[in-house]
């Protein structure tokens, strides 16, 4: 795997958008001060392709994705592994409650020769080619496919992080094992055995098929086809003699046939003959129409006379006069009567009202004449109550005078003083107003009522005087209308007489409709009658239509009931006549049968004697016969020819299954790939304590014993220590040898994709002295200068930096990390 450019926005320190083009960066070097981001673009790399990053703990430390305030992060990683380009991506967002989620994951293949400078013109995700997954679950398998090594392999080997630098030293035997089984691409060879085992079980399965049909070939031997043979030759002789046996069949059964339709149609003449019977009733159909019009007549003549009645009725009161004019005269006559009598009584009325209004006129006078003096009374009270007023003022003046004493009035002297009344003026004055008010008042009630009276009577005298007019005026009338007329008991009696007519027409109407309704039922009664003797003619037509074909006698169209009598004779005296041939008939038909049984057995006969059911045709059945036969014998050969078919196969099935055995057991023991294993442990080894004596001035070597690494220390004497002895120091040149190593010899030897394209430390050569670091400088650029491995270093260690061509530094202010690319 070999990155070529990184795109990051939102993502821990990196908060704005942020790329890393690592195009033609074969060796280059991540430097910054302490902190300021750059590891985190090794765990972008690594977080695109694997959604997680060493550091974090696992996915559970998602939320570490996210810059601080952050909603969402996004990386994008092209890179190339195995001679195809990838870019992988990943969005993670924040939800309204908090919670961290990977919103997006995706691996494309881009298409050949694809410009990565074109991803800054913003193209959509359906540009950047095929995509071979769409979600998380997805990517782990595609990432697997693609890079040909798993997460926990790709920290070991490609992005070795801080902390994790000398994990693949310290690994286990059988972890490292399995490193190198994926880097080797060595699982192709369990494929294989897995592959052997279906293969030679497949073949087994086969091979038991075979048996099982070999098995069920039963009786394929030369006698069976001997017997097959003959049996088709004795199949063609059925069909021979069956040939010449059935056109006799059929003559017999034709002759029978004929025989037998004769008789039926004999038969059918007998049924239809004897059948001919006249209906009952026939001849009272004739007499039944005479009756029924000779009724319809009668009917008529009868409606006919009530009719004549009735018009005649209808003209004595048309001549009777106008009934309507007499019975208004009438009426009038009786108004005249009544409004006579109601005349008197109005006028009575009126001279009542009269006198009654009269009255109360007087009576109006008189109360307001009471009422006039009332008021006169009053008024001379009031004034009486002022001079008592005045009169009780000067005595309440006087209580105080004495004679010589000025007069509070006039200021005189008072001679005498007059003597104080017992009683006050006003007390007697105040008691005869009110006395003379009382008085009004009940004079004023008197006037209302009686005037009040008045104008009831007047209105009531008004009322009466205009009926009287109207009274007069309809008298005055009725005695216009009735001069010139005759008297009322003339008009009663012509009255009684237009009602006498009139009972009469209604009578007359009512014969009429009776009349007119016997008639119509007469004539129903004819028209029954003649339908029933229709009837009777169509159903003597039908009988003798049904004897056309035997010539039946003519018939008499007058008297249907005679026409019936000539053809039951005529039918009784055929039917006599055929039932004489019946018997000749039926000899015919029985020896015509009993000739064409005897066919019929002699070819079951044939049948019975080959062993082969007859059928309903037997021609069909021998041919069927002869088919069958020639058909087993075919069928026997092609089981003689499988059988040989399926030998040869059941060979060839037993020989694969043996191979397939034979490599699965051979596979399976784990000797080919243990031996691989230690081939390849072995150039390891040797490669890595090649370096390590390079970068340890000869003092280590590196060697392995049962899968355990050992360094042999040279300074001591070639004394072999274990790899976790080791100070920090020599850990770091002992891990870095081992993945120099890695990088460079096991990349030749791998089969599959896990091909170490590239590789990226991100360890503490801080910690190296100046010749040590110089040393593993040396080496890197001796890796570096082949050209087909990329090499990258994190470093805050300027001597080391200087020595790297391409440098990227990475900064960061209170927003964000930025990424400067600086060198060549």
């Amino acid at each position: 795997m070999r990155p070529m450019r990184l795109d990051m926005a939102g993502f821990t320190v990196f908060r704005d958008e942020t790329t890393v083009d690592f195009t033609d960066a074969d060796f280059f070097a991540l430097i910054g001060p302490t902190g300021s981001g750059k590891s985190t673009v090794l765990d972008a790399i690594c977080f695109a392709l694997y959604g997680t990053v060493p550091r974090w703990g696992g996915a559970r430390g998602l939320a570490n994705a996210l810059a601080p305030s952050a909603t969402e992060a996004r990386v994008r990683l092209v890179f190339e592994s195995g001679g195809a380009r990838y870019v992988a991506t990943r969005v993670v967002r924040r939800d309204g409650r908090g919670n961290v989620k990977t919103a997006n994951a995706g691996l494309q293949v881009m298409p050949a020769g694809f410009d990565v400078t074109k991803l800054d013109t913003g193209l959509s995700p359906d540009d950047l080619g095929e995509v071979i997954a769409g979600t998380p679950a997805e990517m782990e398998q595609a990432v697997l496919e693609a890079v040909g090594l798993p997460y926990e392999q790709f920290t070991s080997c490609v992005v070795l992080p801080q902390g994790q630098f000398a994990d693949f030293l310290h690994a286990k035997p059988a972890t490292r094992q399995q490193i190198l089984v994926n880097l080797l691409g060595l699982g192709v060879y369990e494929d294989v055995q897995k592959r052997a085992t279906a293969r030679a079980a497949q073949a087994e399965a086969r091979l038991d098929a075979v048996d099982q049909v070999l098995a069920g070939l039963t009786g394929v031997d030369d006698e069976a086809l001997a017997e097959a043979d003959a049996r088709v030759g004795r199949m063609v002789e059925l069909a021979d003699a069956v040939t010449g046996a059935v056109p006799e069949l059929a003559a017999a059964r034709t002759r029978a046939r004929e025989a037998a339709a004769a008789l039926t149609a004999l038969d059918d003449e007998l049924s239809v003959l004897s059948g001919v019977r006249a209906p009952r009733g026939v001849a009272e159909v004739a007499r039944a129409v005479t009756a029924a019009r000779a009724e319809a007549d009668a009917a008529a003549a009868t409606v006919s006379l009530a009719e004549e009645r009735e018009e005649k009725l209808r003209g004595e009161l048309a001549g009777a006069g106008d009934e309507s004019a007499l019975r208004l005269q009438l009426r009038a006559y009786d108004d005249r009567d009544r409004l006579t009598g109601e005349a008197d009584t109005v006028r009575a009325a009126v001279r009542a009202a009269d006198e009654e209004h009269a009255t109360a006129v007087a009576a109006l006078a008189a109360a307001r004449a009471d009422a006039e003096r009332a008021d006169a009374e009053l008024e001379a009270a009031f004034r009486a109550h002022e001079e008592a007023k005045a009169t009780d003022l000067a005595v309440s003046l006087r209580v105080h005078l004495h004679p010589g004493a000025p007069c509070p009035v006039c200021e005189h002297p008072v001679a005498e003083v007059p003597a104080v009344p017992a009683d006050s003026a006003v007390a007697a004055a105040t008691a005869a107003g009110k006395a003379a008010r009382a008085a009004t008042k009940a004079a004023q009630a008197a006037v209302q009522q009686r005037d009040a009276a008045a104008r009831d009577l007047e209105r009531l005298l008004v009322q009466a005087r205009a009926r009287q007019e109207q009274v007069d005026a309809r008298l005055a009338e009725l005695g216009e209308q009735l001069a010139g007329t005759a008297e009322p008991a003339v008009l009663r009696r012509e009255l009684a007489e237009h009602a006498r007519l009139r009972r009469a027409l209604e009578e007359a109407a009512t014969a009429v409709r009776a009349g007119r309704d016997s008639a119509r039922q007469a004539r129903a009664g004819v028209d029954a009658a003649e339908e029933r003797l229709r009837a009777a003619w169509r159903g003597f037509d039908t009988a003798r239509d049904g004897l056309a074909r035997f010539g039946p006698p003519a018939a008499d169209r007058d008297d249907v009931a005679a026409s019936w009598t000539a053809l039951t004779d005529w039918a009784t005296a055929e039917a006599q006549r055929r039932r004489a041939d019946r018997e000749g008939r039926a000899t015919v038909v029985a020896e015509a049968e009993a000739a064409a049984e005897e066919v019929r057995r002699r070819i079951a006969d044939i049948f019975a004697a080959a062993d082969v059911p007859v059928g309903d045709d037997p021609v069909h059945a021998a041919t069927v016969a002869v088919e069958r036969a020639e058909a087993d014998l075919r069928r026997l050969a092609e089981r003689r020819e499988q059988a040989g078919t399926l030998r040869e196969q059941r060979a060839g099935h037993e020989r694969e299954a043996q191979v397939a055995r034979a490599l699965a057991g051979h596979l399976r023991a784990n000797n080919f790939e243990r031996w691989l294993l230690a081939e390849a442990l072995d150039l390891l080894v040797d490669g890595a304590s090649g370096i390590l004596r390079e970068l340890s001035s000869g003092q280590y070597e590196l060697v392995h014993d049962k899968g355990e690494f050992f360094v042999v220390d040279h300074h001591d004497a070639g004394l072999r220590r274990g790899v976790r002895t080791l100070s920090g120091g020599e850990t770091f040149q002992a891990s870095l040898a081992l993945a120099l190593a890695l990088s460079e010899q096991l990349a030749g030897m791998s089969t599959t994709a896990a091909s170490l394209e590239s590789i990226v430390l991100d360890e503490g050569f801080g910690t190296l002295d100046a010749a040590t670091l110089d040393t593993v400088a040396a080496t890197l650029e001796n890796l570096a200068a082949r050209g087909d491995r990329m090499v990258g270093v994190v470093t805050h260690v300027s001597a080391l930096a200087e020595r790297i061509p391409v440098r990227f530094e990475v900064r960061k202010d209170a927003r964000s990390a930025r990424v400067e690319r600086t060198g060549r």
